[in-house]
């Protein structure tokens, strides 16, 4: 019984620095994509939504994550996106609509 309680535990943490890894990276990707863009990454930070196994193009189960995040064109606004990250790499960044630019940094 305590081997199988010490195998629990070890897989718990397991999950919990992989799920650590996976925020980094989606971080991370959220603050080039706003960066890209100038944009403000609000609250500096993602949020986890959803969380389903996934087969790579290798046919490998890896968890597949996606993560929200909140960011602003003018500072006086909330826009939704989202970061789809596939193991420790992010693969997906979703910004939504275009956003409106005032006539002077369009140009």
């Amino acid at each position: 019984m305590e081997i199988i309680a010490l195998a629990l535990m070890a897989g718990l943490a397991w999950f919990w620095h992989d799920s650590l890894l996976a925020r980094d990276a989606a971080i991370k990707a959220a603050r080039q994509a706003c960066d890209s863009e100038s944009l403000q990454l609000l609250d500096d930070t993602v949020a986890l939504a959803a969380l389903r196994p996934y087969r790579d193009d290798e046919g490998r189960l890896k968890p597949r994550r996606v993560y929200n995040f909140e960011f602003s064109d003018t500072g006086d606004n909330r826009r939704r996106g989202s970061v789809v990250v596939l193991g420790h790499r992010a693969t997906v960044v979703h910004m939504g609509l275009q956003l409106a630019r005032p006539a002077d940094r369009l140009q």
